[in-house]
């Protein structure tokens, strides 16, 4: 592919994306992509890690804003819902925080319906809760793999 030099009317972020820099955005539909969603989560939980919400949305090929963020939990309790009628088990637990490792707030007002956890949502308790469900989501996609 021939390289084209930035001339009159283009952006720097046009640009950077055009030099692979930087990612596209110009697919908005990617944030409610349940399969490729998916996808990314299932590789995670196969690798046994989590991923910061700015790490998925890197993925989906989106910069990390508030509206993305809240647009992409939208995805994943779509994708949680389908999952817990398959029997699988929670993978939106596996998206967190980058400052304390901890799902944000939309999971936890789902987590007490879901799990009857009624403590904080930060602290050693919601961090036993966390790895135990994510351990959980490790163990079965890994299981699935062999």
């Amino acid at each position: 592919m021939a390289r084209k030099a930035p001339g009159f009317g283009d952006t720097l972020g046009r640009w950077l994306v055009d030099e692979g820099l930087a990612p596209d955005e110009a697919d908005p539909g990617s944030l409610a992509d349940v399969g490729r969603v998916r996808a990314v989560l299932i590789a995670a939980a196969r690798e046994r890690r989590a991923v910061s919400y700015s790490e998925l949305l890197g993925q989906l090929g989106h910069r990390f804003t508030r509206p993305r963020m809240r647009a992409v939990c939208k995805t994943l309790d779509a994708i949680d819902s389908a999952g817990a009628a398959a029997g699988e088990p929670n993978l939106a637990v596996l998206v967190v925080r980058e400052t304390d490792r901890l799902p944000g707030q939309g999971w936890w007002v789902g987590a007490a319906d879901a799990y009857g956890y009624q403590g904080e949502w930060t602290g050693p308790d919601a961090a036993a809760l966390v790895a135990r469900l994510q351990a959980q989501a490790f163990d079965y996609w890994d299981a699935k793999k062999r």
